[in-house]
């Protein structure tokens, strides 16, 4: 059993996080996986590495326990490491710039951390926050 409260499922990750590389973390674990087991994983992940150091400066396969809900272990820890050693120097512009961070985080990141809601986002969740956000 874990003690870990898992994210409320009423509400994306990105609304549940509080800086943009826990975003970025969050946005690397949604690839390919379904968002309730990274919503029971991201924060057991965040307990254990709550910094970009603290990850870097982990043990690998201990890493790799706690991500390995999600599949593709080795891909996505080698994501998760190389995007926490760009997010260091990252400049906090344009999100594409971390490694393994494509349009959807990209999108999400603008509008989550930026509150740039012009942005076009192509993921069906990320539209219907906007338009919800938007309407309200």
């Amino acid at each position: 059993m874990k003690w870990f409260q898992p994210l409320r499922d009423d509400l994306m990750v990105q609304q549940q996080i509080s800086n943009s590389w826990e975003h970025m973390i969050g946005v690397i674990m949604l690839n390919q996986t379904g968002r309730k087991p990274v919503k029971l994983t991201l924060p057991e992940f965040l307990y254990w590495f709550p910094t970009p150091f603290a990850l870097l400066n982990a043990d690998e396969e201990f890493v790799k326990s706690i991500i390995k809900p999600l599949g593709m272990v080795n891909v996505r820890y080698k994501r998760l490491v190389k995007m926490s050693e760009d997010f260091l120097t990252w400049n906090g512009d344009d999100a594409t710039m971390l490694y393994g961070i494509g349009k959807y985080g990209s999108d999400s990141y603008e509008i989550f951390f930026k509150n740039n809601y012009s942005v076009q986002p192509t993921d069906k969740e990320l539209i219907r926050y906007l338009k919800e956000e938007i309407y309200a």
